[in-house]
């Protein structure tokens, strides 16, 4: 009789059998990177998403027996991932993507995203389930607006490309359930995303183009010449301008985040002194910006802009507060005589 049981399954169904944590952890984490990834788009927040992904290993261990090898571990894994993250946003109703006060504008700040290092995404192409488009923060943000179900159902079916019988019966829902949810999750990820290729599963590159190339070292050289004009001519017109997590910051015109540059003293003539790296994060065109005081000989990381770039113009900036965050993977400082290239 030949074993339908997909490649690798005997192999995990002995160490579940033996009992052989080490054996079963070193099957498993072979899976981190993606579900990783996975429980990110639902939470958009990396440090919650190495929590929830470490959550899933734990409740796997603890669901072992349950593993019969009739569906494919990965998909027994990303099923686990998927209801972490559902019970984990039941708790987080403190955290609400729309901050209290601020108009629902269809683009409002999730004060709690952080960015993804794009080092941590799998490696393999054929495995890594990251079409570019899937992890840019746009998207990121628009996905949290569903709400967690739809979130769910999203994800599983459009993004993973799951059909409706099997994120039905992951999350335990009837398969018009899922096509119901799956219709009002498109619904708001066209006003969300207006502007945006919409076919989340085709094949989208993964390099920063020599034209987002350019952008981002003119965006460290205005800042490292204290140029606000030459920053400004950077900018479209109907720019998004977020810097996180200070709520209320979001603005909609590059006009906006020059005056608030400038009421802010972010450029100071003869005070501020920057110096900027290229990089990538959430497969995006990224500066991270360092700035030395006149006290301090070294330049200490600032801020890291995220920008999405539209014909040669940041149609998008989302400011990250640097600090705390050595998951980047980003040197925390730059002696004065050091100032690498980039990064990513």
């Amino acid at each position: 009789m030949t074993d339908s049981r997909p490649h690798g399954t005997d192999a995990f169904l002995a160490a579940v059998r033996s009992g052989d944590s080490a054996r079963f952890a070193l099957i498993t984490e072979r899976h981190r990177r993606e579900l990783q990834v996975h429980c990110y788009r639902m939470l958009a927040n990396f440090e919650d998403a190495q929590d929830l992904t470490q959550e899933t290993f734990l409740r796997a261990w603890n669901k072992r027996e349950s593993f019969k090898g009739q569906a494919a571990l990965r998909t027994w894994l990303y099923r686990i991932a998927t209801n972490a993250c559902l019970d984990f946003l039941e708790k987080r109703n403190d955290r609400t993507p729309v901050p209290a006060g601020l108009p629902d504008s269809g683009s409002d700040e999730v004060l709690y995203l952080q960015p993804y290092p794009d080092r941590m995404l799998p490696e393999d192409p054929q495995e890594s389930v990251v079409a570019r488009e899937t992890i840019e923060l746009a998207f990121i943000v628009a996905v949290q607006h569903l709400p967690p179900r739809q979130r769910a159902v999203f994800v599983l079916r459009d993004v993973l490309g799951w059909p409706a019988s099997k994120a039905a019966d992951a999350l335990e829902l009837t398969v018009a359930s899922v096509t119901s949810a799956l219709q009002r999750a498109r619904t708001t990820m066209r006003e969300q995303l207006p502007d945006r290729r919409l076919d989340w599963r085709s094949p989208a590159t993964h390099e920063l183009s020599s034209d987002e190339r350019g952008v981002v070292k003119s965006y460290i050289d205005a800042h490292e010449r204290n140029d606000l004009d030459g920053l400004a001519s950077l900018l479209r017109d109907d720019l998004r301008f977020a810097m996180l997590p200070e709520a209320g910051t979001s603005v909609s015109t590059a006009k906006d985040a020059v005056d608030g540059w400038v009421s802010g003293g972010l450029f100071q003539r003869g005070y501020d002194d920057w110096r900027g790296i290229t990089t990538t994060v959430n497969r995006m065109p990224a500066a991270a910006l360092y700035l030395r005081t006149p006290d301090d000989p070294t330049y200490r990381l600032f801020a890291i802009s995220v920008l999405h770039i539209v014909d040669g113009k940041i149609a998008e900036l989302t400011g990250f507060d640097a600090g705390g965050k050595p998951w980047l993977g980003i040197p925390p400082a730059l002696p004065s005589d050091e100032v690498p290239e980039s990064r990513g």
